[in-house]
């Protein structure tokens, strides 16, 4: 079983490689499974006492041209606390194109449909703020309230963005960062997934938790808010789900279509 796994995350010579991957997850102790009928790997952790999941594999993001590594947790967060990073240029091309979509079918309104990462730049104000000063050249923070954004961004946030601006992350990679419907998500676009970029990518995850506990308590949460979340983030593969939803459908609705999902 273990030689014929080995064979399939090495199986393309010129396609993606999911060894990295596997390696760095067995050296944390992470638990790493590939998705059924699919080409993607799942690597599951915890953090703050919550579990995480990482995934591996298709894009489920338009604005994601190759594969996509993305991370997901459920913290209970505040409905209202709507905050998203990303990086400059997937800024500037998502509002480039929301604008196309405005002029082409003559909208008034802000269309639902859209991604909410394009609905949000186009709605909210960008951050003008201390934590940022030195990183906006390379990303873009926006939220529906500035003040939970500013604990958001502070601290250990701000340096794990700064950090990987100067190693793995280069400024045309699609990256976001957002907390919707009381999870925090982030995206990436990461053909081969190297131990430093993984490293730098758990990093930066993990400060944003951190961040958005802090931000949630700005807004009067109870101090024990974030051990309230549901247990969709436990450890569910598709094998493991009900038969209705083998299919990865997110129950919540908030997922985009894509080839797999957890």
């Amino acid at each position: 079983m273990l030689g014929a796994f080995k064979r399939w995350i090495g199986a393309r010579r010129d396609g993606p490689d999911g060894r990295a991957l596997v390696g760095w997850a067995r050296d944390k102790e992470f638990v790493a499974k590939r998705v059924r009928d699919g080409d993607g790997l799942v690597v599951e952790g915890h953090s703050h006492q919550q579990p995480w999941r990482m995934e591996w594999g298709n894009p489920q993001r338009g604005y994601i041209l190759e594969r996509e590594l993305r991370i997901r947790m459920e913290l209970g967060l505040p409905a209202s606390l709507q905050m998203l990073l990303t990086s400059r240029e997937l800024a500037e091309q998502l509002e480039a194109d929301a604008f196309a979509i405005f002029t082409q079918d003559m909208q008034t309104r802000i269309d639902s449909s859209m991604p909410e990462e394009m609905r949000w730049l186009t709605m909210f104000p960008k951050a003008q703020i201390a934590p940022m000063k030195s990183l906006r050249t390379r990303f873009v923070a926006v939220a529906s309230a500035a003040a939970p954004l500013n604990h958001w961004l502070e601290g250990e946030f701000a340096q794990q963005l700064e950090a990987a601006s100067r190693t793995w992350l280069s400024p045309d990679t699609p990256l976001v960062l957002m907390t919707l419907r009381g999870r925090l998500y982030l995206r990436l676009e990461a053909l081969q997934p190297t131990p430093a970029m993984l490293d730098g990518v758990l990093g930066i995850f993990e400060a944003a938790v951190h961040g958005a506990i802090t931000a949630a308590e700005s807004l009067g949460a109870p101090s024990g808010w974030h051990t309230t979340g549901s247990t969709a983030w436990q450890s569910h593969l598709p094998s493991e789900l009900p038969p209705d939803l083998q299919s990865g459908d997110d129950p919540t609705g908030d997922a985009p279509r894509g080839a797999e999902r957890g």
